[in-house]
């Protein structure tokens, strides 16, 4: 199978490429997207299959917090995609995330779907996990509006693409949701019940994402440092992957909130196979702001200036390096020309860097020759 453009294939695809073997495909969150060509690039020499994607608050019809929208996106992701000649790589919609799932809503996530497939988006994640009805006596009940409006919504994307393969991720467990006891984790018995109404419904999703510990971004001690991620539960995750499989619901997991989870413990404890996609996003962030406080230091100087001016207030109590570092992805749209408007040395500098810490990745999810696997399935 050889791609002239070097555009992104479906998201099916790889999952179906990559079926039975332990491996997890990286799925990375390019806010500032200049981090593409070096992770294309180490994909392209590990022989790596890849996801590249945005969420709906980093990426939406106003540009979210980056200053991309769909097309946008899609446009540099190509472009990148074809000056490093890598084929295998499917254009994702991380976190379709419903909120209230009132009619306005629904209408408004159409829109932002119907902008999604016109740019080329060749996988979706529909994340209506916050739908949970607290009151519910049973599972079903807990669970019935996130089936209701996840089933809604992938018809949609169904109609949509008109007959195209695409990949879908749907999600059962709000990531990083506490109560009074801590972090609330997905049960098998919510994932088995969540997929099973799915599929009766008519919607077979490929990737399932589960609340298991892990939360978005960075995590930090009362000091305000960054500290590394260990609370992934991994007993819990194997739980629900083989309560899956006991139910004949072939679907894996997607790993949310790697960023800070140390790549050794990945390695060699993560259940590889059954996590099948792992989601890294503000680790690029980092690798581009850690770049420019060498390269650009007024740039950064300025970026960390009006991350404070702006969300001191909001924050009482925390350092101001948590601040900073907190709120300084909502400074990408604010500096968005001049984040896109480095010097050469310090573009190749982040290019360069994300591709040495795209090797590491790779090679944590044992994803190397993954790419050739997929190649292997597509006609």
């Amino acid at each position: 199978m050889k791609q002239n453009d070097y555009g992104p294939i479906s998201g099916s695809s790889i999952f179906s490429g990559i079926s039975g073997q332990k491996a997890i495909i990286m799925a990375a969150n390019t806010r500032i997207t200049t981090v593409a060509k070096g992770i294309f690039r180490a994909a392209k020499e590990t022989d790596s299959a890849v996801f590249m994607e945005l969420a709906r608050s980093e990426c939406d019809l106003k540009g979210g917090y980056t200053g991309l929208t769909p097309k946008d996106f899609a446009d540099k992701i190509n472009d990148a995609a074809k000056e490093v000649e890598f084929d295998i790589w499917a254009l994702h919609a991380d976190h379709i995330t419903i909120k209230k799932g009132d009619p306005v809503e629904i209408d408004q996530t159409r829109q932002l779907i119907d902008a999604q497939v016109s740019a080329g988006y060749t996988s979706f994640a529909i994340d209506a996990s916050h739908l949970f009805n607290f009151e519910g006596k049973n599972v079903r009940e807990e669970l019935e509006q996130n089936i209701q409006v996840t089933t809604e919504l992938a018809k949609y994307i169904k109609s949509r693409m008109k007959g195209k393969d695409f990949g879908l991720e749907v999600e059962v467990g709000e990531i990083g949701r506490k109560d009074g006891h801590g972090l609330v984790l997905t049960t098998p018995e919510e994932a088995v019940e969540f997929i099973n109404a799915l599929y009766s419904n008519g919607v077979h999703p490929h990737v399932l994402a589960i609340a298991n510990g892990s939360t978005h971004g960075h995590i930090y001690d009362d000091k305000g440092n960054v500290v590394e991620q260990l609370s992934i539960d991994i007993p819990q995750t194997k739980a629900v992957a083989k309560a899956l499989r006991d139910n004949n619901l072939k679907i894996g997991i997607a790993q949310h909130g790697i960023t800070g989870t140390p790549r050794e413990l990945i390695n060699q404890h993560f259940p590889k196979g059954d996590i099948i996609k792992g989601n890294v996003g503000t680790f690029w962030q980092d690798v581009v702001f850690n770049t420019l406080k060498v390269y650009e230091p007024a740039l950064y100087q300025d970026i960390q200036e009006w991350t404070l001016e702006k969300y001191r207030a909001a924050n009482p109590g925390k350092k101001d390096k948590q601040i900073i570092d907190g709120n300084c992805k909502f400074a990408i749209k604010e500096f968005f020309k001049e984040l896109y408007a480095v010097e050469e040395d310090t573009e190749d500098a982040i290019q360069a860097m994300a591709y040495a810490e795209s090797l590491v990745f790779f090679r944590a999810f044992s994803s190397y020759g993954s790419a050739s696997l997929v190649r292997k399935t597509i006609p």
